[in-house]
């Protein structure tokens, strides 16, 4: 079975370089690195600085214009060769040399799956509100997902993430893949897409990234923005199911974690960042009401409304 793993990258720095060291280490080897390097200059002045890369590397440049979400790893798969394609973000870093092997385990143990995603582990440095985010997104206990959970899960059922996220090609090539334009949320959409074709998703606890951030306010303001943003314009998936309830729900487990670790003080905190939130994510559901100009002001993904 060969395994290609798809990178978009901006701005290439050490981070990366540690990614593909712990991806040479892997106990499943690597059979092709498929990079899609957004801005061919970033990626020649980082060149001067690194190691020698692996002999089984191909770049491909795309602009900053040029790049999606959804059409920039597409045309990574595309490019593959591979049994898997491994979808990575540029800067998660496995945690251990298992992470490939238990990924595609996980996407091999059942006909049915169609993509197998990994648990994502907070860096140092993470903060304690964002600490809680992740085991609230990424439990302990792996799961394998399919369109009978909808009234259990809600909007989780379709939850994959390809931070770190592993396909089986041919049948990600007959589903059609991601979706060509896309501000976000290019994963879950080819989730809800490929439970509506009968196939399952697969969540590997055991297959570990590292990978969090600390975002301020007004980051997760737009980051929430652009996620309802790729809500609005994907109504087939997203009008079945709500997601303002689990966004409830995060917040009130995460306030009990808190006041159980007796850290009320963040209290305040996980109020303020948590209205930005839902302010964002209002807004962006409402985007094609607002004058373009503000648009522009809330995204994250400023290049995505050029033209």
């Amino acid at each position: 079975m060969k395994i290609d793993v798809v990178i978009p990258v901006y701005k290439p720095d050490q981070r990366f370089a540690e990614l593909l060291k712990r991806l040479e280490a892997q106990t499943r080897p690597v059979n092709r690195y498929v990079i899609m390097n957004t801005e061919k200059e970033y990626w020649d002045a980082w060149l001067g600085t690194a190691k020698p890369l692996p002999e089984n590397l191909s770049v491909h440049h795309v602009t900053k214009e040029e790049f999606d979400h959804g059409a920039t790893r597409n045309a990574g798969i595309e490019l593959s060769d591979g049994d898997v394609c491994v979808c990575m973000t540029d800067d998660a870093l496995p945690y251990d040399r298992y992470l490939l092997e238990r990924l595609c385990d996980a996407l091999l143990k059942d006909e049915i799956i169609a993509v197998a995603y990994a648990k994502q582990l907070p860096d140092k440095g993470c903060g304690t509100i964002e600490k809680y985010t992740r085991s609230f997104n990424y439990p302990e206990e792996s799961r394998i997902k399919t369109k009978a959970d909808l009234p259990e899960l809600g909007i989780k059922t379709y939850f994959c993430s390809n931070v770190c996220a592993a396909y089986k090609r041919e049948r990600y090539l007959s589903l059609g893949g991601f979706t060509r334009k896309t501000i976000f949320n290019e994963d879950m959409i080819f989730a809800a897409n490929a439970m509506d074709h009968g196939y399952a998703v697969a969540y590997a606890a055991d297959a570990k990234v590292i990978h969090s951030h600390n975002y301020s306010a007004m980051e997760q303001f737009r980051r929430n923005f652009d996620l309802a943003v790729s809500q609005a314009d994907h109504p087939e998936v997203f009008l079945r199911v709500r997601s303002e309830g689990e966004g409830i729900r995060l917040v009130k487990q995460t306030a009990g974690y808190l006041l159980k670790k007796r850290k009320g003080y963040l209290l305040p905190k996980l109020i303020w960042v948590s209205g930005f939130k839902y302010m964002g994510f209002l807004m962006g559901k409402r985007y094609k009401k607002l004058p373009k100009g503000l648009v522009r002001r809330c995204t994250m993904n400023k290049n995505y409304w050029k033209g």
